[in-house]
């Protein structure tokens, strides 16, 4: 039995736009200590695992190999979709990559994580059941009542009910309660356990990836056979539905990093008192920048675009990215 990092490099982070764009999406931008979110992630795991996968598009590839060089890491697989058709298609490529009793820890690359120790304590943790024929979710221990990520309301290893992102009053109510974690889109299982519960409950997807696989030329996968993949998310095909499910509470200073109000967060926990004045934050700006009779905003430049948002109003930056992408396309390529 091996363990494989399965790190997932597909998103585009639309919410952190004119930063993130489709040619240099965020897990790829040296933000943090002259580092990428994909080279940290990558390498944090790389004592802890056997080997790596990294299941990436046509698009970024390129973007990816040269990160795993700089982690000094140059063993390890690559699976490259012609086409994104969500997390259940891009897991089950990986769990298809590898023999049956393998055990997959899927990460995405765009989040970052404080605590090593804390999180090679919840991989040990994971993995484990993940040997008994579970699939395991990790579950954050929320900090406010965020309406950017899903939650888990959970007992223990026990799973009672995943939620959707909430409204404002729903999210401080799971706060209040106190047995909700963040849903962290982290994974461990088997990849024949994977493989198995996704043709009980989603065989079109498995059938169609398993074809889109057979079809592959070198790291390559088809476009004409990926299109035919239904898309949906592994929450909705398998973890939602699935009776074998087990949740690993971590405490290992997680962020997705996914707004600019995540990064605001992190810059202020880890000392970057250069990039605020007077309570507002600045990214990406190499003017000097005075802000007067205003608070909790946020200037963002790039060298074709400005954005200037309250910091409450982060989640919204993603509705910018997809006008512009129909009216200016070429501001988010």
């Amino acid at each position: 039995m091996k363990i494989v990092h399965v790190i997932l490099s597909g998103g585009v982070g639309s919410r952190l736009w004119p930063v993130s764009r489709k040619s240099m999406p965020k897990q790829y931008i040296p933000m943090f200590g002259d580092k990428s979110l994909f080279q940290l992630t990558a390498e944090r795991s790389k004592h802890l695992v056997d080997e790596v996968l990294v299941v990436g598009n046509k698009d970024n590839y390129l973007l990816s190999q040269a990160d795993m060089m700089r982690a000094g890491i140059s063993e390890f697989t690559e699976i490259i979709e012609a086409s994104p058709r969500n997390t259940a298609a891009a897991i089950a490529f990986a769990a298809l990559a590898v023999q049956p009793e393998n055990i997959l820890v899927v990460t995405p690359s765009d989040h970052i994580i404080t605590n090593e120790a804390a999180y090679a304590a919840a991989l040990s943790e994971g993995t484990r059941l993940a040997t008994e024929g579970y699939l395991v979710t990790f579950g954050i221990t929320p900090t406010k009542p965020e309406t950017g990520y899903g939650y888990i309301e959970y007992q223990g290893n026990e799973v009672l009910s995943f939620r959707e992102k909430p409204d404002q009053p729903t999210a401080q109510s799971f706060l209040d309660q106190g047995n909700f974690l963040w849903n962290s889109g982290m994974f461990c299982f088997r990849a024949g356990t994977y493989l198995a519960e996704l043709d009980t409950f989603e065989p079109a997807i498995l059938q169609t990836s398993r074809h889109c696989w057979n079809c592959r030329k070198a790291d390559f996968l088809p476009a004409e056979e990926t299109l035919l993949i239904p898309s949906k998310s592994i929450d909705y095909a398998v973890m939602e539905r699935s009776g074998k499910i087990k949740v690993v509470k971590a405490d290992f200073g997680w962020s997705d990093l996914g707004s600019f109000e995540s990064i605001w967060e992190h810059w202020e926990k880890t000392g970057e008192q250069h990039r605020f004045i007077n309570n507002n934050c600045v990214v990406g700006s190499t003017k000097h920048v005075e802000f007067l009779g205003v608070s909790n905003l946020v200037l963002v430049e790039t060298n074709d675009a400005i954005l200037v948002l309250a910091k409450d109003s982060s989640q919204d930056v993603k509705k910018i990215y997809e006008r512009l992408e129909r009216d200016k396309p070429e501001l988010v390529d």
